[in-house]
């Protein structure tokens, strides 16, 4: 089990990597509205308009946001477009073994 000083650590990490592009990009890959990941995450539609908007949202909202893509196999990175994981369930065999298949959608 992580120690409560790890989760805090790997929280700052988390909220660092995950940008607001990275969010309207995000949505985009999964063909989510606004609507659709505020019911995914529990966050407010309005803090997802804020964060899209680069305005200060809860460090909480964003992590809700972050952890709900992640959890649908997207990965995070500054300065670059989301990526999808190779342990994604339910990829077909051959996507997975592409040597473009991060950059897949």
């Amino acid at each position: 089990m992580a120690s409560l000083a790890m989760n805090h650590i790997l929280e700052r990490i988390a909220l660092f990597q995950f940008t607001p592009t990275h969010c309207a990009q995000a949505r985009a890959m999964l063909g989510w509205s606004v609507d659709q990941l505020s019911r995914e995450a529990g966050v407010s539609v309005e803090d997802i308009h804020r964060f899209e908007t680069q305005q200060d949202v809860a460090d909480a909202a964003r992590l809700a946001i972050a952890y709900r893509f992640e959890a649908q196999g997207l990965v995070f990175f500054p300065g670059f477009a989301p990526g999808r994981s190779s342990s994604v369930q339910g990829a077909a065999p051959e996507s997975v073994g592409r040597g473009d298949y991060a950059m897949a959608e």
